[in-house]
């Protein structure tokens, strides 16, 4: 039984900066994981802070949006089985030191702040967060 669902990527400045984007972009494609769509652009803070406003209550949601506003990224939408859970899975803990080996953070991940990667964490904020990019 199939349970195709599609999720939001976001590849972060700190590895667009230094031109990750495909070798990520092939992560997704090998585990199964369509490219919908894909656009690479530059958000404003106030982008960024709209984006992050669940964050809003947290320490660091100042920084996480200076920093995603920093530089270019770019935003992708992926599909296949299970999208969610399996993108969560390939990008690994938000601290790259404690993630997985062979995940996109441990491979490309700097640091918890430059983690190179941004995926949704539900089916819900996947369609709020493909909106946000993609108003189809």
């Amino acid at each position: 039984m199939s349970n195709k669902e599609k999720t939001l990527s976001i590849i972060k400045p700190d590895a667009v900066e230094r031109n990750l984007s495909e070798k990520i972009k092939s992560i997704f494609s090998k585990n199964n994981l369509s490219i919908l769509d894909t656009k690479k652009i530059h958000i404003s803070k106030d982008e960024a802070a709209e984006f992050y406003k669940v964050h809003q209550s947290k320490p660091f949601y100042d920084q996480l949006c200076s920093y995603l506003s920093s530089g270019p990224i770019e935003v992708i939408i992926l599909e296949g089985d299970n999208a969610v859970l399996k993108n969560r899975e390939l990008m690994g803990a938000t601290d790259p030191k404690v993630a997985k080996e062979g995940t996109i953070r441990k491979l490309y991940g700097i640091s918890i702040d430059k983690n190179s990667v941004h995926g949704s964490d539900s089916v819900a904020n996947a369609k709020v967060e493909i909106n946000f990019f993609f108003k189809h």
